[in-house]
């Protein structure tokens, strides 16, 4: 429950005596009461017109009040809906409220947040004024439509005087409630492990090539698309082109009874965010240049980062590549992103004295992992697209040819 205790001043615009009046009352119940003994006071002293300011000090916990406030009874009070979010999605659980009842919020302010199964949707004040309801409870879930809070006008109030306390050294243990993105990626990772056949083959890829065309070629890409030459774009041109040859790796079990095979590849990025991994998707990769693909890489991450994804960027996906070698891992097996057949895992690179023409010499090598779902890839399929895309990235003149 939530106590308010409301102060209200009542300021002289033509009045006979000067000063103010103010009074107290401990609920909006008092709040007519207090209107009625002002206007006789008034009355009686010459006040022909008043203004009522509030100025709320509350005190809450973390369960929501349904209080509506009468302090401004004249006016029109604005209630907010749950908005449209996308076409398949009709409700989510609301997130959290970043305003209390009593406080002030601007037009276009952030009002609340709600959680769908991929992207956060923010809920932002139409108009300006005083938060007198919230409707509903964070952690509840919430409608296409459904009412969220009322504002009703108003101006913003002074700024309290904030003191902070000196807090002692203290250790303890915190516990979250699991937000809706991070239970949905917890569901459909388990769902991958239970449904699918996993299994992981592994490669290791000389990057002496790219990184040298990297180089060579640095200055043009960054004056072509404003941004460097990252790995992912090889690495998604080089399972395109490798996919060609073995269809299976990008297609699906549909019903588990029906094989999709497609004739385009839409590549899912997994990018990790605070509030979880996401996979954007590239689509038609096979129809990109590298740095086409590069661009689209860093468009989709930037948007991943800000928080920014639309469902239409996630939607979809045929093949997935994960790259673990920017968070410094050196080996690791990558789980399949359902219901999608295979997953390509990266990893960091590091200088390895390898065999070259009968010679050690060092290298920079990167060792990388396919996952995939045996019930629709063979192991040989699977061997031979992964030393594919080894032999593509070894010598990227290769992909010119196919």
């Amino acid at each position: 429950m939530l106590r308010s205790s409301v102060k209200y001043s009542v300021r002289r615009v033509q009045c006979a005596a000067k000063g103010s009046l103010s009074l107290s009352v401990a609920t909006p119940a008092s709040i007519k009461v207090a209107c009625r003994s002002i206007q006789t006071f008034a009355g009686s002293s010459g006040i022909t017109s008043y203004l009522i300011r509030p100025s709320i000090v509350s005190s809450h916990t973390s369960r929501p009040n349904f209080l509506s406030s009468q302090l401004f009874a004249r006016g029109k009070a604005t209630v907010i809906k749950v908005p449209e979010m996308a076409e398949s999605i009709t409700e989510g659980t609301l997130a959290s409220f970043s305003k209390n009842v009593g406080d002030y919020v601007a037009q276009d302010e952030l009002l609340a947040t709600i959680e769908t199964d991929k992207i956060d949707v923010e809920v932002n004040a139409p108009v300006g004024g005083i938060v007198t309801e919230l409707l509903a409870n964070p952690g509840e879930d919430v409608s296409v439509g459904q009412d969220l809070a009322k504002i009703e006008p108003g101006e913003a109030p002074e700024a309290p005087r904030i003191t902070s306390p000196f807090g002692k050294f203290s250790r303890g243990e915190e516990k979250i409630k699991m937000n809706r993105m991070r239970k949905r990626i917890a569901e459909r990772l388990k769902e991958a492990q239970n449904s699918a056949a996993s299994l992981t083959t592994f490669n290791e890829v000389d990057m002496s090539s790219v990184m040298e065309m990297r180089k060579l070629y640095k200055d043009e890409f960054i004056k072509k698309t404003g941004i460097k030459m990252g790995f992912m774009g090889p690495f998604s041109k080089a399972c395109t082109l490798a996919a060609k040859d073995y269809p299976a790796v990008g297609a699906a079990i549909e019903n588990n009874d029906t094989m999709v095979y497609r004739d385009y590849m839409d590549i899912s990025i997994a990018v990790s965010t605070p509030k979880g991994l996401v996979t954007p998707v590239i689509r038609n990769a096979e129809s990109l240049s590298v740095l086409d693909i590069e661009a689209e890489i860093v468009k989709l991450s930037h948007k991943a980062r800000d928080g920014k994804l639309s469902l239409e960027d996630l939607a979809g996906g045929t093949f997935t590549i994960s790259n673990g070698g920017i968070f410094g891992s050196l080996y690791g097996t990558p789980i399949i992103n359902s219901p999608q057949t295979a997953v390509l895992g990266l990893h960091g690179i590091k200088q390895r004295p390898v065999t070259v023409n009968g010679n050690i010499e060092s290298r920079p090598m990167m060792y990388i992992a396919l996952t995939y779902d045996h019930r629709m890839l063979d192991g040989r399929e699977a061997v031979s697209f992964l030393r594919t895309v080894k032999e593509l990235m070894e010598d990227p003149r290769k992909m010119l040819l196919m």
